[in-house]
């Protein structure tokens, strides 16, 4: 544990390397810090509204349904088109949406349906956005940096999950939500201003052999994936613990006001609990350098049993170290995912795979985010908890039981099709 969460040189060289990356490294830190204050707003905005944990989960269904419904279509979008400028096209879109959500606080009138309409206006922007922005840091970096690059944007986004919900809690404490929006508005102008200097010449070409039309295109990424033994597993594991077990946006905001009978002030310390974790598992996932099933299974492993200890606490600091330890192998599993499904697609199909990835993990947070405020509002928050962490432990045990790899072998395929035994031509094997 020492060696990974040891900061060497090999934790920050994708910000060494590469001119382009470190404009958007330092675009995101700050865009990023004012999502996540808009997150704990708008959570926080429908417990004000409402006082109901299943409204929250409803909020949760109206994020996440553009990515239930657009998802498939998303990927094929980010391998048609040119990734930086269809980045450029979705941040403006969330910027407007912020802008729209700050006039409504501010105005006294909101009512929740025009709350909800806002959070689906601002999922249907990232549900494009995601696929482009994980297709460019492969172009940004190359394939040799590409985990490094993976973890080190998880860190910029747990880094952020500690910045924005610990200042969003004292924000709204002090002057309300709509203050939150305004500002996640106004920090949209930093990626803006890093994807519109970045020297288009520097970024890696792709080999993409054609423009796959919409419907086409996604049958070619489902067949990809279906051939492919570690992707067909890898989003299986992603699918079940996305819906099932995190369910935070849900369960936190719930647990601060309910269970422990607390203000946004607490509700920040606990999403930035969780946000401490996770940068601890982005920069530990950094400094390794190379994607590791082994890893992926700890952190799989490490969350189950984090989330069940969650479950009958009843104070603040407890609860708060346990989102810490799940912050840690959260970011730890999901970071490994990640790096591993982009090495193993090919260039032509990275957009789909992605998106397919992100459907998994998000896709189905709509129902995920029902269903955990109906176990929370009908069996208690600690039984939701409870729910979670079991679904964290069984899947850690899937991947135990069905590795594509023998367990002690560390790294992941370096390209596409790597498994011994898949249909596909398999070219390379693990390191």
């Amino acid at each position: 544990m020492t060696a990974l969460l040891a900061l060497n040189a090999r934790t920050f060289a994708s910000l060494r390397k590469h001119r382009n990356y470190r404009l958007f490294f330092s675009g995101q830190i700050v865009s990023l810090s004012g999502t996540w204050m808009q997150n704990v707003a708008l959570a926080w905005f429908v417990v004000e509204l409402t006082r109901s944990p299943l409204a929250v989960g409803v909020l949760a269904f109206c994020r996440f349904a553009p990515f239930t419904v657009f998802g498939l279509f998303s990927g094929v979008v980010a391998d048609r088109l040119d990734n930086r400028r269809l980045m450029i096209a979705t941040q403006v879109s969330s910027m407007l949406v912020s802008i729209a959500l700050a006039a409504l606080a501010f105005s006294g009138a909101a009512q929740l349906w025009m709350v909800y309409a806002l959070a689906a206006a601002g999922g249907t922007a990232l549900v494009f956005d995601a696929p482009a922005r994980h297709a460019l840091t492969f172009q940004m970096v190359g394939r040799e940096e590409l985990p490094n690059a993976v973890a080190l944007n998880a860190s910029i986004f747990n880094a952020s999950r500690i910045v924005g919900p610990a200042i969003g809690g004292v924000v709204i404490g002090a002057v309300g939500v709509a203050w939150c929006f305004a500002v996640n508005a106004a920090s949209f102008l930093a990626v803006l201003a890093a994807l519109l200097l970045m020297r288009v010449r520097e970024l890696y070409e792709l080999d993409r052999k054609e423009r796959p039309t919409i419907f086409r295109g996604i049958g070619e990424g489902l067949v990809y994936v279906r051939r492919s033994r570690v992707v067909w597993l890898i989003l299986v594991m992603t699918t079940v613990l996305s819906t099932v077990g995190f369910n935070f946006h849900v369960l936190v905001p719930v647990l601060a006001a309910d269970t422990l009978r607390a203000g946004p002030e607490v509700f920040g310390i606990l999403s930035a609990s969780f946000g401490v974790g996770a940068l601890t598992g982005a920069l530990a996932a950094a400094g390794l350098g190379r994607a590791s099933w082994k890893a992926l299974l700890v952190g799989s492993v490490g969350f189950g049993v984090t989330v069940l200890a969650l479950a009958p606490m009843r104070s603040v600091l407890p609860a708060a170290l346990l989102l810490l330890g799940a912050g840690v192998a959260f970011t730890l599993w999901s970071s490994n995912a990640q790096s591993i499904l982009q090495l193993t697609a090919p260039d032509h199909l990275r957009g789909r795979v992605l998106s397919i990835y992100l459907f998994a993990f998000a896709g189905l947070a709509p129902v995920g985010g029902l269903f955990a405020g109906w176990v929370a509002e009908h069996a208690g928050t600690s039984a939701a908890f409870a729910v979670a962490g079991a679904a964290g432990l069984a899947m850690a045990a899937l991947g135990w039981l069905r590795s594509p790899y023998p367990i002690w072998r560390r790294a992941a395929p370096p390209a596409e099709a790597a498994l011994p035994g898949d249909p596909q031509a398999a070219t390379h094997r693990p390191a």
